[in-house]
């Protein structure tokens, strides 16, 4: 690949580390030994590690290497194409470093040709931790020659941001989806028969993807200007599969005199420029690939049409199964189109149909199978941390709640390194797909974005007190909630709650957050629904449905409860007085559960996201959000109204905002330990 980093061409070897933290840290680490693999990508420098993921078919008792078949069909479905495993990291308590050094480059190999490439010639990377004495070391080698292994010194950890540029602003996702139904007549009495029927017709599915008739669309449906790129047209007759991509040249071509083959990817970004964008795969610059296949054949005769029928010697049934194939790719702005389509897209839909064939075919054989097929589909995610997207196939005939459901994302939380009280990848933190409809000059990038932006009505602020004036706290800790809200309060949706609502509203706010953190995809329930949660658990009578009666801790501790799953601490303080000195206390929540909390005192209800408190001095003051603002979304107007700010319990005028002569329970929702 042209590409290659002229440091890695003889002389010093540089090893280049995109990813904060190499090693993975998460439960399991403290093991005697563990296993990552280096992911990077040909379009960049050799040892160019954007990301690791963690081997979980780890050796078995007896054996000395892990389970290569079984990691390879999951690296296959996770890893998008135009990225790859380029090495391996290995964690000791102790031992020779470079000897294991060399066991960490040689099961990268291994890995590599599981995977399909043979890796010969390639510069393969080794990384060697020492548990005990964080001590780390580099290695690198070129052939499978153990002499050939070389240690690297000189490594560089890019900066974050930098990081995500090194990727992007030379580099672009292709999206290519794909539904398919297909039609297999099967034996109703014989299971063999069956499965080798729908194996031949999907191996011959397969064999499409390949047809000289086939022609990939290639677009940017992110740009809608009138002097955008046009579309471009690929044959299946102009593409050539047999080229490694390792070989490939890469060129900047951006004209159309020349044909389809003299142009690259950055035909359809002619301004190269992220701009002030935070380079991520949500801003990334994205092609949309159509693929099309051309069953017209033009002849000078004339000819009716033939019918030609085939009778069936057993009885049979028919089965449509359904692919919803959808991939992601990683490409060089610089890669040719056609290699686009038969070294990534082309590949990527191959890969995806053989994962989904491997998952139906012990249930084909079934009465009704289609009602199986049509629930498995394949989602993006790019969790926090992750500069490149990967993608995971999801059975959800039961819903995402179903034990095996959960049990599949606790096994990614753990191949990912990421925390597993967090739901960071349900359906719900996917990558939407946009294409870019109406979109305007200026407009043209986020093709991906996540699909939490559609949770709500526009009209909803959001996280209002981001930037918002200090408390004045001299010396405080400021402890925050974690995470998004929504703003609710009086009359909105045309609603008026005047006076009576604002537990409701608070409630709402808190349930947003949940929302909004994923851990429940049901939307903000409205008043009457909130009501008619209380009657349906027998906490409140029917004639309470349609009121205009207050609600208060308790009555949404039930409510959280019964709607979400959610438990909580009810904090009851004898006095407004007293809530200072519950400061510490409240820190701890914000700093270990991060949810937003409602106060309840008299006959008014507050929504709390923060603490700052000086435990030296007892100084703190109150982040407070009120449900008691009934003018339009003006952010401006609710930060300088107060309606969202910092409260002292007593003000510098002796005001105090909590009332002495009133008693305040406090609502404490607990972050729920789920994937």
């Amino acid at each position: 690949m042209t590409t290659a980093s002229a440091s890695a061409a003889g002389g010093t070897k540089t090893i280049r580390v995109l990813r904060r933290n190499l090693r993975l840290s998460a439960a399991g680490d403290a093991a005697a030994f563990s296993l990552q693999w280096l992911i990077g990508s040909p379009f960049l420098p050799p040892i160019t590690v954007v990301s690791t993921l963690r081997c979980l078919h780890l050796p078995a008792a007896g054996s000395d290497s892990p389970d290569f078949s079984k990691e390879a069909d999951d690296l296959r479905t996770l890893i998008i194409k135009g990225f790859e495993v380029i090495g391996a990291l290995i964690v000791v308590k102790s031992g020779d470093l470079e000897r294991i050094g060399k066991e960490a480059i040689e099961a990268a190999r291994r890995m590599k040709e599981y995977l399909g490439s043979d890796g010969v010639g390639s510069m393969v990377g080794g990384v060697v931790v020492d548990g005990d004495e964080e001590k780390v070391r580099f290695f690198v080698s070129e052939s499978r020659d153990e002499s050939d292994v070389e240690r690297v010194d000189d490594v560089v950890y890019v900066e974050e941001e930098k990081a995500g540029r090194e990727v992007w602003e030379g580099g672009c996702l292709v999206r290519c989806e794909v539904p398919i139904r297909l039609p297999v007549y099967v034996p109703v009495d014989k299971k063999a028969d069956a499965e080798q029927l729908f194996l031949q017709t999907t191996n011959g599915l397969v064999a499409k993807l390949k047809d000289p008739k086939l022609t990939c669309i290639l677009e940017n449906t992110q740009n809608s200007s009138d002097n955008a790129p046009r579309p471009v047209a690929i044959r299946g007759s102009d593409i050539d599969f047999r080229t490694d991509i390792a070989k490939v040249k890469l060129f900047d071509g951006s004209g159309e005199k020349s044909g389809v083959k003299s142009l690259s990817c950055s035909y359809f970004f002619p301004d190269n420029k992220l701009g002030s964008e935070v380079a991520s795969t949500e801003n990334a610059d994205a092609i949309q690939a159509t693929l099309m296949l051309n069953r017209s054949v033009s002849s000078s005769k004339s000819a009716a049409p033939v019918a030609e029928y085939y009778p069936a010697l057993d009885e049979v049934r028919l089965s449509v199964v359904e692919y919803k194939l959808e991939v992601l790719c990683y490409a060089a702005k610089q890669l040719p189109l056609t290699y686009a389509v038969s070294k990534l897209i082309i590949p990527a839909l191959t890969d995806q149909i053989t994962t989904m064939k491997n998952a139906i075919i012990p249930s084909f054989s079934e009465q009704h199978p289609q009602a199986r097929v049509a629930t498995l589909r394949a989602y993006h995610f790019c969790p926090p941390g992750f500069l490149l997207p990967i993608t995971v196939i999801y059975e959800l005939s039961y819903g995402e709640t179903e034990i095996k459901q959960v049990e599949v994302r606790r096994s990614l939380h753990q191949r990912l390194g990421l925390p597993s009280d967090r739901p960071l990848l349900r359906v719900a933190n996917a990558l939407g797909i946009s294409k870019g409809v109406g979109a305007s000059k200026g407009s043209t990038r986020k093709v991906l974005e996540t699909s939490r932006m559609a949770l709500s009505g526009p009209y909803l602020l959001r996280d209002v007190h981001a930037g918002i004036p200090s408390s004045g706290v001299s010396g405080g800790m400021v402890s925050l909630v974690q995470g998004s809200y929504e703003y609710y309060h009086y009359l909105q949706e045309s609603f008026d709650d005047s006076g009576w609502g604002c537990a409701y509203r608070s409630l709402q706010t808190i349930i947003s957050w949940f929302r909004l953190q994923h851990y429940t995809s049901l939307d903000v329930p409205t008043h009457r629904e909130i009501q008619q949660t209380l009657v349906d658990i027998g906490d409140k009578d029917p004639s309470f449905i349609g009121s205009r009666e207050w609600i208060g801790a308790i009555e949404l501790s039930y409510v959280l409860d019964k709607l979400l799953g959610v438990t909580c601490k009810v904090m009851n303080v004898r006095s407004g007085a007293e809530l200072p000195e519950k400061c510490r206390e409240l820190a701890l929540h914000f700093e270990n559960q991060g949810t937003p909390i409602m106060i309840g005192g008299g006959v008014l209800a507050y929504t709390l996201l923060g603490v700052d408190y000086n435990d030296v001095s007892g100084d703190c003051a109150f982040l407070i959000l009120d449900p008691h603002y009934t003018g339009g979304e003006d952010l401006k107007k609710i930060v300088n109204g107060g309606w969202c700010g910092w409260k002292k319990a007593v003000d510098s005028k002796g005001k105090s905002f909590f009332l002495h002569d009133k008693f305040y329970n406090l609502l404490l929702p607990q972050r729920p330990n789920m994937v």
